[in-house]
């Protein structure tokens, strides 16, 4: 007794089908209720009715059979060829529409990075590559906590690798960041053209590398990054980091004096230029890079200097004082 029929590809042949055929092949033919149980035997041509008795069926030879299968199946794969054509004539067109946008090899020149671990590892890759300059941008230290000193850890070896293959690696931190010995203690374990500047206040994250290839943040939490290598955007961040090193004010190796006018201090002077602007606390500790209760210390001491009782008053002294005006 033939094997159960189960459900298969219509354009193969089933295993109670073989033996059916089998039987019709040694019989010479089979009575059509036998075959009920595989349909796959007559779509495939294998079996017809016999002249004599449409209620048997005779087999096809397997020669013929197996003629007529493989014809079969060359005209599907013709069929699909065409199909193939079709498609990539079609796409092709569309392909030379986003031609502009692209760059040799279809390297994407932005492209979304999802995670930190994704983001650590393109720029680990990138550094591997670099043979020039690392450039940085770092509002904060990102130093501190059992995150901060595994991600140092990760790229000070990434950093020394670097150093070692001739690259120098530049960094712009805000002046809130000048007393932190950790940023100066990490900079003596490297050997290399290693230089850090300061200003009152410095943009966003920024990672470039060689100048081809730039990471900036897409998301306040660390978790997204925009890998960029288009040209005339990383020569725009490139050229934006030149202007802000020119006005900076040397950390690393040999730390410039930060001097102070009339009892205003440089950390008060970028102080004061905020509240001129109407930020609050808060915005002011943020674009600074230090902690709210530092900026307010640091507000009521600029209060005192200029004999402000009041926040409102404090603002109309500075304007009037023309420390913002001093050359610094």
């Amino acid at each position: 007794m033939s094997a159960p029929h189960r459900e298969h590809n219509k354009d193969d042949l089933c295993s109670t089908g073989t033996d059916l055929y089998e039987r019709a092949l040694r019989q010479g033919q089979l009575p059509a209720e036998d075959v009920r149980s595989a349909p796959c035997l007559v779509d495939l041509g294998l079996l017809h009715p016999s002249l004599d008795d449409p209620t048997r069926l005779e087999p096809v030879t397997p020669a013929v059979a197996l003629h007529q299968l493989l014809r079969s199946s060359e005209e599907r794969i013709a069929d699909e060829r065409r199909r193939e054509a079709r498609l990539a004539e079609t796409f092709n067109s569309l392909m030379r529409i986003t031609e502009p946008h692209s760059t040799a090899g279809d390297t994407p020149t932005i492209q979304l990075l999802t995670g930190t671990e994704r983001i650590n590892r393109a720029i680990t890759v990138a550094m591997a590559d670099a043979s020039e300059e690392l450039i940085t941008v770092q509002p904060r230290t990102g130093l501190t906590g059992e995150r901060g000193q595994v991600a140092d850890a990760a790229s000070l070896g990434r950093d020394q690798a670097a150093l070692d293959r001739g690259c120098r690696i530049r960094t712009l931190h805000p002046h809130t960041l000048r007393h932190f010995p950790i940023i100066v203690a990490r900079c003596e374990r490297l050997k290399g053209d290693v230089q850090i500047r300061t200003l009152d206040e410095v943009p966003d994250r920024l990672i470039l590398i060689d100048r081809t290839v730039a990471y900036v943040p897409a998301g306040e939490d660390g978790k997204l990054a925009l890998e960029i290598r288009h040209p005339a955007i990383v020569d725009h961040l490139a050229g934006t980091f030149d202007r802000l090193w020119r006005l900076a004010t040397p950390m690393y190796p040999e730390a410039a004096p930060q001097p102070s006018h009339n009892g205003i201090t440089p950390r008060q002077h970028a102080i004061a230029s905020l509240l001129v602007e109407g930020h609050t606390d808060a915005v002011i500790a943020e674009r600074l890079g230090m902690n709210i209760r530092t900026a307010r210390v640091h507000i009521a001491k600029l209060a005192s200097a200029l004999g402000s009782g009041s926040r409102a008053q404090l603002g109309y002294l500075i304007a009037q004082s023309g420390i913002l005006d001093q050359e610094r």
